[in-house]
């Protein structure tokens, strides 16, 4: 079957989305039954969107629009053309644009693999150069793509979709795995419910051998920096180069947006940071946590973050997991929320005994290693997905 140019409005409903209220941040807007998807809740999805950081009110909702699941998101602003289908009904603001399929023309799953394959570069040649990125819906209408029958769209979107349901399965198990670490540790050290706590002493809520403290007594805080953006000899190296936009959903951190040079290395505030460093997240979102996977510099917009004494990286990252609001409430700053140093000092910290901490590493380290397992398994079938996509997109790869 032949493939024909076509524009996204022949294949069905298109409109951007919608908040009309301002300001943006108004609380009575949130907190509501109404998931609110953002630029970055599409950029940090799969296939689909199930997870999101907001929701709307009725307030809310009645400002907004209510988009069924199945809908294409495609974003227009902050991160450009990138695309997820909601598995959820959702709102989301006027720097996403809605795409609902015409079913006898178009396949949502194949405008996204199309928008991943090739628009995407297209598009982004609209933004090149702004001082903010953005695209507007009529640049957007403006393409035209070559696309199949709709009965072939789906044989394709069966295919490539495949890999991403087994990404997302992944997904889903990496989350369980590492709820039981969360429950674990709340278990042992938050309930008090450790091995042998029967026969422990217990004063005023700390165990016998155990230390109250300070995060900032537990823990070296370790700053980052960025080499010079204008040398090009300090970019586009093998050091992966750790931001907040790299911080991930999952415990690890695998992989960066950019990476460094040894000479960008030298020349900037950073250092080589070990597998299993604790990264937190220190100005605008603050309060993302990731393991480094690998050895890995950072940028000044986060904090690197290693246990004192016999207090292990796993056992630090669980303890932060879990104190991670208090992090959240002191966040101060005039022009965007940050922690510095001396927040740390604010955070209460109970350093269990040396034995309690290895017991709880030893309890969890495999579970950490099927996380790291199935982040790897997931790499290799994007990987996959990626390497067929264009051949499938173009028309080269009948299905």
């Amino acid at each position: 079957m032949s493939w024909t140019p076509q524009r996204l409005d022949q294949l069905g409903y298109l409109s951007r989305g919608r908040s009309r209220h301002r300001p943006r941040d108004a609380a009575h807007l949130y907190d509501g039954p109404y998931p609110f998807i953002q630029t970055g809740d599409v950029k940090h999805a799969g296939l689909h969107i199930t997870n999101y950081e907001q929701t709307y009110s009725e307030a809310g909702l009645e400002q907004s629009r209510l988009w069924p699941a199945g809908t294409l998101c495609i974003t227009i602003a902050a991160n450009i053309a990138d695309t997820a289908i909601l598995g959820i009904d959702a709102c989301f603001p006027d720097s996403v644009i809605g795409f609902i399929p015409d079913k006898k023309k178009a396949d949502a799953r194949f405008v996204k693999y199309l928008f991943d394959a090739t628009i995407q570069r297209r598009v982004q040649q609209f933004t090149q150069g702004a001082a903010q990125d953005n695209l507007s819906q009529e640049k957007l209408l403006s393409i035209e793509f070559k696309v199949p029958g709709v009965g072939e769209q789906t044989r394709i979107g069966d295919v490539v979709s495949a890999y991403d349901l087994l990404i997302e399965n992944n997904r889903r198990r990496m989350a369980l795995l590492e709820e039981a670490t969360r429950q674990l540790f709340r278990e042992w050290f938050v309930r008090l419910r450790f091995p042998g706590h029967e026969h422990t002493l217990i004063s005023m809520g700390v165990p016998e051998g155990w230390e109250k403290s300070t995060a900032f007594a537990a823990m070296e805080v370790l700053s980052g920096g960025t080499p010079k953006t204008t040398v090009p000899d300090y970019w586009d190296g093998e050091i992966p180069f750790y931001t907040p936009k790299d911080a991930s959903d999952t415990c690890y951190a695998l992989r960066t947006e950019r990476a460094i040079t040894e000479t960008g290395l030298k020349n900037c505030n950073s250092r080589l940071y070990d597998p299993d460093t604790v990264f937190i997240s220190a100005r605008g979102t603050v309060g993302k946590l990731n393991l480094a996977a690998r050895p890995m510099a950072m940028s000044q917009s986060c904090y690197a973050l290693k246990g004192k004494g016999h207090v292990s990286q796993l056992f630090l990252f669980c303890a932060l997991k879990d104190a991670i609001e208090h992090f959240k409430q002191r966040a101060v700053g005039a022009v965007f929320d940050a922690i510095v140093v001396d927040t740390f000092k604010l955070i209460p910290f109970m350093v269990p005994s040396e034995r309690k901490v290895r017991l709880f590493e030893e309890a969890v380290a495999p579970i950490f290693r099927q996380v790291a397992n199935l982040m790897e398994q997931n790499e290799k079938l994007a990987a996959a997905r990626d390497l067929l996509l264009p051949r499938l997109m173009s028309g080269d790869l009948a299905v």
